[in-house]
């Protein structure tokens, strides 16, 4: 999960981690594989790192999209990063990273200038603080109870026909969560449920 983060260099001694079709996660000192992947710079220690169910969910679900032009993101719940970076890897586009904690806003700076990924605005607050919407792309990688507080004002900031990829979601939210993210005007794309956790995508009508 990416709620939060520990500090961003405490481990950096860990095998390069496999994701889906088409990512690398690496420490800092690797040399980038010559295995036609997308890589990942990420320090172990951090959290949100991609060995957490919900982190690796969320990198292979969006593997699986594409956007007509380089999309408008938001990642709330930010964390080290890891999934702003890759959608921009990914897609392109400008990425808004949000997060409640100045650690993780340390964190996600930090790997971001790892992965020379610079069309990224941080933001240390709370969703109600950040001055933008129209998002093309939404990812929240946080706590269901968070989710469902959120859910209003996080599907009023997505354009229309915006996708929004949800987890973090215990099973016993999962249920309500997809509820109330349909009762908001979005559609159920995929609900997959992982060991403990969920990971929801939806498109806003």
């Amino acid at each position: 999960m990416t709620i939060s983060a520990s500090p961003y260099n405490a481990h950096t001694d860990f095998e390069p981690l496999v994701i889906g079709e088409g990512f690398t996660i690496i420490p800092p000192e690797a040399a980038i594989p010559d295995n036609k992947r997308l890589p990942i710079i990420m320090a172990r220690g951090a959290f949100g790192s991609g060995d957490h169910e919900t982190t690796r969910s969320c990198l292979e679900v969006m593997e699986t999209l594409s956007f007509p032009e380089p999309p408008k993101i938001l990642d709330l719940g930010s964390g080290t990063g890891i999934l702003a970076i890759a959608a921009l890897k990914l897609f392109g586009g400008h990425a808004w990273c949000v997060d409640i904690e100045a650690a993780a806003v340390t964190s996600a700076r930090h790997h971001c200038d790892l992965n020379r990924v610079d069309s990224v605005t941080h933001h240390c607050g709370t969703l109600d603080t950040l001055k933008k919407s129209g998002f093309d792309l939404i990812l929240a990688n946080i706590y269901g109870d968070i989710l469902l507080d959120v859910a209003e004002d996080l599907v009023a900031r997505a354009a229309t026909g915006a996708v929004i990829l949800l987890s973090g979601i215990l099973w016993e939210y999962n249920f309500d969560i997809r509820e109330r993210y349909q009762s908001l005007g979005c559609t159920l794309i995929k609900n997959h449920l992982l060991e403990e956790f969920s990971t929801v995508l939806l498109r806003k009508a």
